[in-house]
């Protein structure tokens, strides 16, 4: 299937320059609840094309973060930090008008939302955390994994960057991937290059945000795979009982990449809760 045949024909694609974001939108319309969309680590916008189908009788605003899809690829590693992208949604809603939303993430999309709802809590009015990338610093593997990224990151700084924008992985290919799908990963990490990923992967280990979760006030929906290969699915359980107004949906059988995998799972209960925050 090709990635055309599976974007919604009523999305528009637009660049917003004064960022050097890359985003889509449906036509706004007064009085609907705006969704915005935060995918994954070196992922794009190409990963909610069947999602927005499915909620197209909301007002959608999908993007591509920094270094990611067609949106710009800063060159210098402190550009790639977790203010500088939700700073680039607040900076792109305020572009648009939008004056409050309800933001879906996904993965390390997460850690963007969980710092944008803590710097902007006037603008958010809900969450959605998919597959949240909380409490890294408890995964056993984390030191070994922070210390091989930032040695990784010294290589790239000495090495010639590429600030071309390249585009989007067809997702469609990929009827079920597993976590470690190297095909998905390697053509992900090439789309968005080995400075870009690096560079944002070691924003999930820069530091330990255990007590930032806490200061979520929005009402918010978790959801997390039980058979999660990256990040335990107990994590998500704890992420529960930390943050005081939410709601925790696991799903058996799935996996880290729910978006791609359970996307009638995903949108039933996003769907779902969406009208429990409209009553």
């Amino acid at each position: 299937m090709a990635l055309a045949m599976c974007e919604n024909a009523l999305m528009r694609e637009y660049y917003f320059a004064e960022r050097g974001i890359c985003y889509r939108t449906n036509e706004f319309q007064t009085g609907r609840q705006t969704l915005v969309w935060i995918h994954g680590l070196s992922g794009s916008a190409s990963a909610w094309f069947p999602y927005e189908r499915i909620f197209e009788k909301y007002n959608l605003l999908t993007f591509d973060l920094r270094g990611h899809g067609k949106s710009g690829r800063p060159k210098h590693y402190e550009d790639y930090g977790l203010k500088e992208c939700a700073d680039d949604v607040y900076e792109l809603l305020e572009h648009l008008h939008i004056d409050t939303c309800i933001i879906v993430s996904h993965s390390f999309g997460t850690l963007i939302a969980l710092e944008f709802e803590n710097t902007y809590k006037r603008k958010v009015s809900a969450l959605v955390l998919l597959s949240p990338t909380s409490f890294l610093y408890q995964i056993r593997l984390h030191k070994f994994v922070r210390i091989a990224v930032r040695a990784v990151i010294s290589i790239c700084r000495i090495l010639p960057f590429r600030t071309m924008r390249r585009g989007r992985v067809d997702y469609s290919i990929f009827s079920y991937t597993g976590d470690w799908d190297l095909r998905r990963i390697v053509r992900d990490i090439y789309n968005t290059t080995v400075h870009s990923y690096i560079y944002c992967l070691s924003q999930m280990y820069a530091k330990s945000y255990d007590e930032d979760w806490k200061r979520i006030s929005a009402p918010t929906l978790i959801m997390h795979g039980i058979s999660d290969g990256y990040v335990p699915v107990q994590n998500s359980v704890r992420l529960a009982n930390e943050i005081p107004q939410s709601e925790l949906v696991l799903l058996k059988g799935a996996n880290h990449i729910i978006v791609l995998n359970n996307i009638a799972e995903v949108s039933e209960n996003i769907e779902r809760f969406l009208t429990s925050t409209r009553s």
